[in-house]
C-alpha cells in the first residue's frame, strides 16, 4: 500500500518532460519526494532498486531521528531502576531502531527520545555503533542504562555537541567522559534537580560550556551562584520556570519567589540570562503545583519539548516517526 502511494507521488512528476524513467530520476528529486514519507513507508520503497535505496538513506531525510512520540509501556517500582518495562515494548523499540539504523546508513546527527522511553544498554549500544556522527542527543530517561553503557556510547560519539539529560545523583563520570571524548561539546540541558554537586561537576569537567538550560527544574541558590561564579565561558543560562531553593540557617530550605540583585549582577557578563518566576506564567504555576518535579505526562505532548534557548528547543515532531507510525505500531504486532 505504501509503495503504491509512493508511485502515485512519482506520477505527479512529469517524467516525460525530463526524458527519464522513475528509476533513472536524479537522487535530489527522489529525496524531495521520499522526505514526505514516514519510516514505515520508506522501508518497502527502499527495496525497489538501488537508486531508490540511496535516496531513502539520504542525510536530508535522516539528519534527525525524532522518536518523541514513542513511549515505553512501563510501571514505576520502588527498587532500582525504579521502572519495569514490558518485554513487548522493548521488542517494539528494538524493531524500530533496527529499521532506522538500516535505512539511515549512519547519516543521523540528531536523536530525540521521549521522557518515558526507557532504553537499555543494548539499545544504546546498537545505535551508537551504527550512528557514529551524532552531534545532538535528547535522552531524558536513563533509568535502565548503566554507567558502562553511557560511557561506551559517549566514547563513540566524538562529534557530540549537545546533550539533554535527566538529573542524576553522580554526574561526574558522564561529564568527565564528555570532556575527554567530545571536544566540540557546548550545549547542556538538565531536566530534574540541580544542586551544587551537579554544578561543581560541570564547572570541573566542562569549563568551556557555552549554553546551559535548567528550564523547569529544582535549582538551589548555591548551585546557581556556583555556576555564575565559576563558569566564565558560559554565554547563555536558562533558569526559566525553575523552583529556586535557598538554604536557611536552621538547615531548612525555602522557595525564593524572586531573584536578588546579586544574581543579576553576576549574570551580567552573559549574552543571555533567561528567567521567569511569574505567577501569571502557566509553566511557573505548573512547577509549583508539581512541587518542582514536573509531571510532564499531565500536560500537552509538546510541552516538554520547549525551551527558551532556540538551539535546545525541539520544535515540531518530525515526519519520519509521525502519529501514523505510532498508531500502526500500537494496533499491530507485525514485524517490519
Amino acid at each position: 500500500m505504501f509503495l503504491f502511494q509512493t508511485l502515485e507521488l512519482l506520477r505527479m512528476v512529469d517524467t516525460k518532460a525530463i526524458g527519464k524513467r522513475w528509476e533513472e530520476m536524479e537522487t535530489d528529486v527522489l529525496v524531495k519526494i521520499f522526505k514526505e514519507l514516514n519510516m514505515i513507508q520508506l522501508t518497502p520503497v527502499s527495496l525497489v532498486c538501488r537508486s531508490w535505496r540511496l535516496a531513502c538513506s539520504d542525510p536530508f531525510i535522516w539528519n534527525t531521528l525524532d522518536l518523541g512520540l514513542l513511549e515505553s509501556n512501563f510501571i514505576q517500582t520502588r527498587a532500582l531502576p525504579f521502572i519495569w518495562v514490558d518485554e513487548r515494548s522493548d521488542r517494539r523499540l528494538t524493531r524500530i531502531l533496527r529499521m532506522a539504523m538500516a535505512l539511515s546508513c549512519g547519516n543521523i546527527t540528531t536523536m530525540i527520545f521521549h521522557f518515558n522511553l526507557y532504553m537499555k544498554d543494548e539499545h544504546l549500544n546498537y545505535i551508537s555503533e551504527r550512528s557514529p556522527h551524532v552531534r545532538r542527543l535528547v535522552m531524558p530517561a536513563w533509568n535502565r542504562i548503566t554507567r558502562v553503557g553511557l560511557v561506551q556510547a559517549i566514547r563513540r560519539w566524538e562529534d557530540l555537541e549537545s546533550l539533554t539529560m535527566p538529573s542524576i545523583g553522580h554526574p561526574s563520570y558522564i561529564m568527565e567522559e564528555i570532556s575527554r571524548s567530545c571536544k566540540n561539546f557546548s550545549h547542556l540541558k538538565v531536566m530534574g534537580t540541580f544542586d551544587v554537586h551537579f554544578a561543581s561537576c560541570i564547572a570541573m569537567h566542562l569549563p568551556k560550556l557555552k549554553v546551559l538550560s535548567l528550564r523547569c527544574s529544582i535549582v538551589t541558590k548555591e548551585a546557581l551562584l556556583f555556576i555564575l561564579n565559576c563558569m566564565v565561558n558560559l554565554e547563555v543560562l536558562n533558569i526559566s520556570h525553575c523552583l529556586l531553593l535557598e538554604s536557611l540557617v536552621s538547615g531548612r530550605r525555602q522557595i525564593r519567589s524572586e531573584l536578588d540583585q546579586t544574581i543579576f549582577q553576576k549574570a551580567s557578563h552573559m549574552r543571555d540570562f533567561l528567567y521567569c518566576q511569574s505567577s501569571s506564567c502557566i509553566a511557573c504555576r505548573r512547577m509549583i503545583e508539581d512541587e518542582g518535579l514536573m509531571r510532564w505526562y499531565r500536560y500537552e505532548a509538546w510541552f516538554w519539548r520547549q525551551d527558551e534557548v532556540s538551539s535546545l528547543d525541539l520544535g515540531e515532531y518530525g515526519r519520519l516517526f509521525d502519529k501514523n507510525c505510532v498508531d500502526r505500531l500500537l494496533s499491530s504486532d507485525i514485524n517490519f
